[in-house]
């Protein structure tokens, strides 16, 4: 089983340093740990406590509303800018709905699903998971809003994520690389802006509350 997880990770996939370094501990102390049948219920009961990740973040950002919605609702293009977006294929399109099959996949986990994504132009961006095998749920939600007073090229985004596996073995390795998963998940958008848009007028500055 370790050897499967080197093997993955040696990929040149994204988080290889992060992973190494803890994945392999990790399955190393699930192998001892059921050894004994015994601790088999007391691993569980623990590891499903975490099962639900969430995250909230707010930033002001040197772009306007209308520009940063049209990157977060452009679906079909994920696969060219988001981390661990294997594929991004929209297959209903309408005014303020898509539907888009996507691929995930970094270590270990590579999974499909269907994103359902409700578009409010140019304040809101909703995606739910559906017919997955991986989730019990994914849902991310983008709020923008205007920014510094009479500048319209800035805005504050709201992003909120939510996701549970459900596998409980996925859900605490996902605990390990969740804050950079998140990290990475929200630099990508500002990089593909500042790619399409040119540099911001304002530095990125992270809000409280």
């Amino acid at each position: 089983m370790i050897d499967d997880f080197a093997r993955v990770i040696d990929k040149g996939v994204v988080l290889k340093r992060l992973l190494i370094a803890r994945y392999i501990p990790v399955v190393e102390q699930l192998a001892i740990q059921l050894k004994d049948k015994n601790n088999i219920r007391q691993v569980y009961t623990t590891w499903d406590k975490s099962r639900t990740k969430e995250y909230e973040g707010r930033k002001l950002v040197g772009f306007s509303m209308e520009q940063i919605f049209d990157v977060v609702a452009d679906v079909a293009d994920y696969k060219n800018f988001l981390p661990f977006c294997k594929k991004s294929d929209v297959i209903v399109k309408k005014d303020d709905f898509l539907k888009a099959n996507l691929v995930i996949g970094f270590p270990p986990l590579n999974e499909s699903y269907v994103s359902h994504v409700t578009m409010i132009y140019p304040q809101l961006v909703k995606a739910e998971c559906k017919d997955g095998k991986l989730f019990n749920h994914l849902n991310t939600l983008w709020i923008f809003t205007p920014g510094l007073k009479n500048n319209p090229q800035t805005c504050v985004i709201d992003f909120s994520l939510s996701f549970e596996f459900k596998s409980w073995l996925h859900s605490h390795l996902s605990n390990l690389v969740f804050n950079e998963i998140v990290r990475q998940m929200e630099n990508a958008f500002i990089d593909e802006a500042r790619r399409r848009y040119g540099k911001p007028c304002i530095k990125t500055v992270r809000l409280e509350g």
